[in-house]
């Protein structure tokens, strides 16, 4: 316990040392509770945990705000236990994917850069308790995050009170890592002076008033590690058709060897995507991203980055081993910030970021769903993906052309639900192939995406419901009492494949 307290550096706050189901106590029914955490790392778990136990015995609701998703099942665990009224902005656990979609819970799903500006403004009810994850608090009681910053700079400010949960499974060598900026009220704010990927521009701790923490918890719990799927044949070909577009950007004078600064969205198909880019001659790389996941520290160990910005490091249990044993090398790459500042648009546009995320399901003119499965069952939420695709350099979305074993076309005439318009969407990337969409007509559009992104077997499809639709005229031709046509046969027979009978000719 004395080396444990050791990590209160203002030695006044020792004696505000409390269990974690003291703390929980405090908590009320009603209350909205702001928790660390972006992407199962740095998450407060301790608190939580306590409140899922108290559940057993109490009913209570409140509200969730964190960064993104939780680690340690807490967003399973606060969805059977019933406490949860309204979650926001991102989560990515399947019981509680469930219970939004059974009507259980409420779900705010809106760009990640926007949470800190909804708190900032007084539109979202106030911050009861701020239960924040640490590795210390320092001398002048800053509060030094572990290995996600998120929400927690916001959080702390306009909670009426904080919980830290100092964890020591956690090295203190975090310390130095973090970059906090707060960019101030709207209105009245100066440009935030962040030029390069590399670049330093706020405080290592998240700077508070000590009389705020009303509670320190001890923790030693180990972050949840990453639980995506390393890379495929299908994933491979779909970094090596990029590599291409990207030769192609090159040559044309637009891009160099050293690219751009790159930002990855968390899954397994964007991260595989990074993955092709290892055995490339790309290099002196910048990283200006939301999530590190393991490519880029693979990317990091042949000497290919020159530097890593991100708000969350989310790794999978080899990767984080070598991350903890190797942290002072690591540290001299890696940066970490606010995800207002990470995803924010003012800077990304600045930066002339590269970006990839993940699709759903697209449609021949290049509309993106990233979020709901047929039009109305929520997945995990937009995430940053609608941050970086507005203001990059390069709106890039990656993924298979298939799911459920064929029965569903990634491409479909018209995407159920609208996340990313046409007008922000350059490039699409299948395993199939890709389709540059800069500067082109909704119908100069459709025999790109067909031919090079859709699959083989649902191409004939396609082209059948596109000539049909021309013959309606229009700028963008739909054919609407079709249009989601592949949704319903999907959902009243397993897939959006027709049957011959149904195949009409011209």
């Amino acid at each position: 316990m004395e080396g444990q307290l050791g990590r209160i550096r203002r030695e006044s706050l020792r004696e505000k040392v409390v269990s974690a189901d003291e703390a929980a106590s405090w908590i009320q029914d009603g209350m909205t509770l702001g928790l660390s955490g972006f992407t199962r790392a740095g998450d407060a778990k301790a608190i939580p945990e306590a409140l899922v136990k108290r559940a057993h015995d109490e009913q209570f609701k409140v509200n969730v705000f964190t960064g993104a998703s939780l680690g340690h099942d807490i967003d399973k665990l606060f969805t059977e236990a019933g406490i949860v009224n309204k979650r926001l902005p991102f989560q990515a656990d399947a019981a509680m994917r469930k219970g939004i979609n059974n009507g259980e819970l409420l779900f705010v799903d809106h760009h990640l850069s926007n949470t800190s500006e909804l708190v900032r403004g007084g539109v979202l009810p106030q911050i009861d308790y701020a239960v924040l994850e640490a590795v210390a608090i320092a001398e002048d009681g800053s509060i030094i995050p572990s290995t996600s910053i998120g929400n927690s700079l916001i959080f702390a400010e306009h909670a009426k009170a904080i919980i830290v949960e100092i964890n020591v499974a956690h090295s203190e060598e975090w310390e130095g890592v973090h970059d906090v900026y707060d960019p101030g009220v709207l209105g009245d704010r100066e440009p935030i002076p962040l030029m390069h990927p590399d670049e330093r521009i706020g405080t290592y701790g998240i700077p508070v008033d000590p009389d705020k923490i009303a509670g320190i918890v001890l923790t030693e719990e180990y972050d949840s590690f990453s639980t995506i799927d390393q890379p495929d044949a299908e994933t491979e070909t779909m970094a090596g058709h990029l590599l291409q577009f990207l030769r192609s950007e090159i040559e044309a004078g637009r891009l160099t060897n050293e690219l751009a600064p790159l930002q990855s969205g968390i899954g397994s198909q964007a991260n595989a995507v990074l993955h092709g880019l290892l055995d490339s001659e790309f290099e002196n790389l910048e990283l200006y991203s939301e999530v590190l996941q393991d490519s880029v520290f693979e990317l990091i160990d042949v000497g290919k980055v020159k530097s890593a910005s991100c708000t969350s490091i989310t790794v999978t249990e080899e990767r984080m081993d070598k991350l903890r044993n190797n942290l002072p090398f690591y540290k001299e790459k890696i940066i970490m910030r606010p995800q207002e500042i990470s995803n924010h648009p003012e800077v990304i546009r600045r930066l002339g970021t590269i970006s990839i995320n993940t699709a759903l399901e697209f449609d021949i003119y290049g509309n993106v769903n990233s979020t709901h499965v047929t039009g109305t069952k929520m997945m995990n939420g937009i995430g940053g993906s609608g941050d970086f695709a507005r203001n990059a350099r390069l709106a890039i979305f990656v993924t298979k052309s298939l799911a459920k074993d064929g029965a569903i076309s990634s491409c479909v005439p018209f995407v159920s639900h609208v996340d990313h318009t046409e007008h922000d969407v350059d490039i699409i990337v299948t395993e199939q192939g890709y389709a540059d969409l800069r500067g082109l007509a909704p119908k100069e559009r459709v025999p790109l995406i067909i031919d090079r992104c859709a699959h083989p077997s649902y191409r004939d499809q396609l082209w059948t419901y596109y000539k049909e639709a021309l013959s309606r005229g229009g700028h963008t031709p739909h054919i609407l009492e079709k249009a989601l046509g592949w949704h319903i046969r999907l959902t009243e027979t397993g897939t959006m494949h027709e049957t011959r009978e149904e195949v009409k000719p011209l």
